[in-house]
C-alpha cells in the first residue's frame, strides 16, 4: 500500500534521505576525504582551452550554415555523383562517408585536444577496431605481445594470428608484466584498466620501453574513454576503443575507433577498413556522434557513483575482491592517479559463489543482468557464465549508470542483503 514500505513496483526501491553536495555514504566528513573521483584531473580553467564538456559538445561539427543543422543528419549513400575524374573525398559507401568524417574529427579532438595530426578510423565495432591494428601492423614472422587476462574475445585474435605466422605472447595487466616478453615484438597491445578484472599497467613505462626496442604500442581505452584517459598523450601510438560502451553511452550502437599521429599508420588502418568492409552503418555513426554530446555529463556522474559505490561495498561483509582504480587500497591505484584523469565507472567484486552471485543479480531492480558496460542504465553480470575469463564463479563485474546515486546503492545494499536471507 502507499506510504507503508509495502508493495513497490520493481525498479522503484525505497528513498533514502537525500545528502548534501559532497556528503557520501560514510557521513558529511566524507566530503573532506581526499580521494576525488575526478582526481587527478584538476578542474578547468578559463584560458587553458576548452574544458571536456565543451570539447564533447562542440566536436566535429562542420561549420555553420545558414538554415541547415548544427549536426547534419545522417548521409544514407552506397555511391555519390561522380561525373570525370574520381576525385575528392565521397565517391564510393565503403570508402567514407560524410557522416563518419563528422565522427572522426570528433573523436580526434577528445583523444588529443588542440592537436591537428591525429587521424581517427571508425568501425562497425570495436573488435573491428582492434583487428584492424593488429592485423594492418602485424605480418609473418613477427611477435606481438597480448594481455592474458584482456577483454574475452581476444583469444579468437590469437588463433587467427597464429594461423597468419605471427608469434603471440601474452602476459598479465598487473605489475607491468609485459616487460618480460618484450624482447623483438613487433607491436604491444595493452588493455589498462582491463576488462574485468580492473588492473592497470604504466603506459608511460611500457611505451618507453617497447619504442627502445623498436615495437608499436596500442592501447584498449574502452573503460578509460578519453575523458578518463589519453593513450596518445601517454605516448601510445595507437588508441582504440569499443565505442559501443561508454562513448556513445546509451546501449543502441555497436561502434569502434582507432586514433593514432602517424598518417601512414592510419592510412594502412584504414585500407584494412576498406578491405573488410568493416564500415559503421550512418545511422549509427550519427548517433554515436550525438550521444557525444553528453558524454562529460555521462561520465562525470557514473564515476563519482561508481566510487561511492566502491566505498560502500568495502565495509560490507559479504563482499570480497572489490576492485576499483579510485580506492586508495586498490592495488593499482598508484599508476591510474598517475595517467587516468577519471577512474572510471565499472567495479568488480565477489560474492562467496555461483548461487549467491546469481540470486544477487535476480534481486537487483535498478540493474540489468547484461553482458556490457559504460552505459546510462547500470548493468551487471556473473563473467563466468561465459567461461572466457579467469574469474571465480561468484565474481561480478559491474557497471555503473547514471541513476541517482542513493537509489543505486539502496538497490545494491538490499539486493545483498535479501541475497544472504535467501542462500545464507
Amino acid at each position: 500500500m502507499p506510504g507503508d514500505g509495502r508493495g513497490r513496483e520493481r525498479g522503484t526501491p525505497r528513498r533514502r534521505p537525500r545528502r548534501t553536495p559532497g556528503e557520501t555514504s560514510g557521513g558529511r566528513d566524507r566530503g573532506k576525504d581526499p580521494v576525488n573521483p575526478l582526481i587527478p584531473q584538476e578542474r578547468h580553467h578559463p584560458g587553458e582551452g576548452p574544458g571536456d564538456g565543451t570539447l564533447a559538445v562542440r566536436a566535429g561539427l562542420p561549420e555553420a550554415v545558414k538554415h541547415e543543422p548544427t549536426l547534419p543528419g545522417p548521409v544514407f549513400a552506397a555511391h555519390f555523383h561522380l561525373p570525370g575524374e574520381p576525385t575528392g573525398p565521397y565517391t564510393y559507401g565503403r570508402d567514407e562517408n560524410p557522416t563518419w568524417a563528422h565522427l572522426e574529427r570528433a573523436i580526434g579532438t577528445l583523444e588529443a585536444p588542440g592537436e591537428t595530426g591525429v587521424e581517427t578510423v571508425v568501425f562497425a565495432s570495436g573488435m573491428a577496431a582492434i583487428s584492424a591494428v593488429l592485423l594492418s601492423q602485424l605480418s609473418a614472422g613477427d611477435a606481438v605481445v597480448l594481455p592474458s587476462d584482456g577483454y574475452q574475445a581476444l583469444p579468437l585474435l590469437h588463433e587467427q594470428l597464429r594461423a597468419y605466422g605471427i608469434e603471440v605472447r601474452t602476459a598479465p595487466t598487473g605489475g607491468d608484466a609485459q616487460l618480460d616478453v618484450l624482447d623483438g615484438a613487433k607491436l604491444l597491445w595493452i588493455e589498462t584498466p582491463s576488462n574485468p578484472g580492473l588492473d592497470v599497467c604504466d603506459i608511460r613505462r611500457l611505451v618507453a620501453a617497447a619504442h627502445a626496442g623498436g615495437a608499436l604500442v596500442g592501447v584498449d581505452n574502452t573503460l578509460a574513454t578519453p575523458l578518463g584517459q589519453r593513450p596518445l598523450e601517454l605516448g601510445a601510438d595507437f588508441s582504440v576503443a569499443s565505442d559501443t560502451k561508454g562513448m556513445t553511452g546509451h546501449g543502441d550502437v555497436l561502434l569502434g575507433h582507432v586514433s593514432c599521429r602517424d598518417p601512414q599508420r592510419a592510412a594502412e588502418v584504414r585500407r584494412w577498413r576498406k578491405i573488410v568492409g568493416a564500415i559503421p552503418g550512418p545511422m549509427e555513426a550519427w548517433l554515436a556522434h550525438r550521444s557525444l554530446a553528453t558524454l562529460q555529463l555521462r561520465i562525470d556522474r557514473q564515476c563519482a557513483t561508481a566510487l561511492e559505490l566502491a566505498r560502500v561495498l568495502a565495509e560490507h561483509p559479504d563482499v570480497t575482491g572489490l576492485r576499483h582504480p579510485g580506492l586508495p587500497d586498490d592495488p593499482a591505484h598508484a599508476i591510474a592517479s598517475r595517467q587516468m584523469r577519471r577512474f572510471g565507472s565499472v567495479i568488480s567484486f565477489e560474492l562467496a559463489d555461483r548461487a549467491r552471485a546469481e540470486r544477487f543479480l535476480e534481486e537487483l531492480r535498478l540493474v540489468d543482468d547484461a553482458t556490457s558496460f559504460g552505459g546510462v542504465r547500470s548493468s551487471a553480470e556473473r563473467r563466468g557464465r561465459w567461461g572466457g575469463d579467469a574469474v571465480a564463479e561468484g565474481f561480478i563485474r559491474f557497471s555503473v549508470g547514471a541513476e541517482d546515486p542513493e537509489d543505486l546503492i539502496a538497490d545494491v545494499l538490499r539486493a545483498l542483503d535479501a541475497t544472504r536471507k535467501a542462500v545464507g
